[in-house]
């Protein structure tokens, strides 16, 4: 299958992996991109030494195309910047922070830049700044997420009647039902985060991805969003939160609550009482632990089943 996004990393299809953090390490990366997506380490939740042995394990494991995902609000940037030059990283996402700081540097380096963004707004913000495409992320996504809540059934038609570059849509997508609907509606290529978490070459505890796969309609929630809106599963940290809530709290009372390893701990570590748990709403149709290359294997074969019964009406 060839379209702007396979030519433009020069994958098989057009299937990216997100960038998760406790998530998406080299064994993730490597196995999506040895299955003809594009794999991505998320580097938001490594240290920069962490970041540079993930790259060069990624680059031992695949001859492939990979990337770095690079959240912007993170410390250590330009550390983290130097280190996917030096190790020769061709593709970088940047998400959760302004496109033209490091896009110009980036792409004078050789570097494709993709920008994650969740608005029409922040989309012609990313095309202006020089990128190379942008993922347009509607708020059923797990993770942080955009404040105007935006769902992806309406983000990608409006993205695409403003923007001229490659769209890869996000938000809600596990299926190759899902692929097919957001190619329809102007998408040139999907990234997938919540199935690939629940994959068995996800970086995340065991604990944490049997909470996905029997995550139900409902389970999960967006909040935070006076911080930086997160959803995420329904635990005792969340209810702790929504308890809070109830008393109007300050912003420092929310970050206090929130704390700092909260992800870490809940993603990585498996603590599903304390531990924050991110997981888009897409969860309630996720399943089973399965081999990147089978969640690839499935989704391109229910894509081409869907669009022959598409082609029928």
């Amino acid at each position: 299958m060839q379209n702007r996004i396979t030519e433009l990393f020069g994958i098989q299809y057009p299937i990216i992996q997100a960038g998760m953090i406790w998530n998406s390490g080299w064994r993730l990366a490597s196995a999506v991109s040895n299955s003809g997506g594009l794999g991505i380490i998320g580097a938001g939740s490594m240290y920069p030494e962490v970041l540079g042995e993930h790259i060069i394990k990624c680059k031992k494991a695949t001859d492939h195309p990979f990337g770095v995902n690079v959240p912007m609000l993170y410390p250590n940037l330009e550390e983290i910047i130097e280190i996917i030059i030096e190790e020769g990283v061709k593709i970088v996402f940047t998400s959760a922070g302004n496109p033209k700081i490091y896009t110009s540097k980036l792409k004078d380096n050789g570097i494709t830049v993709v920008h994650v963004v969740s608005s029409v707004k922040f989309a012609l913000k990313a095309q202006e700044a020089g990128v190379d495409a942008i993922v347009a992320e509607g708020f059923e996504a797990g993770g942080h997420n955009g404040r105007d809540e935006t769902t992806t059934l309406t983000l990608i038609p409006m993205v695409k009647e403003q923007i001229k570059i490659p769209i890869i849509a996000a938000g809600g997508i596990a299926t190759g039902r899902g692929m097919l609907a957001v190619m329809v509606l102007g998408a040139d290529g999907v990234q997938v985060g919540s199935r690939f978490v629940a994959s068995e070459e996800s970086s995340a505890h065991r604990s944490f991805k049997d909470v996905v796969v029997n995550a139900k309609e409902g389970d999960t929630r967006l909040t935070l969003k006076e911080l930086a809106p997160v959803r995420m599963i329904r635990n005792k940290f969340y209810e702790d939160i929504a308890e809070l809530y109830k008393t109007g709290p300050s912003v420092e009372q929310l970050q206090e609550l929130l704390g700092r390893t909260r992800a870490k701990r809940g993603m990585f570590e498996g603590d599903l009482e304390e531990g924050e748990l991110e997981i888009g709403q897409i969860s309630g149709l996720i399943h089973e632990i399965k081999p990147a290359a089978i969640i690839i294997e499935e989704m391109m074969a229910e894509f081409e089943v869907a669009r022959n019964d598409v082609a029928m009406y």
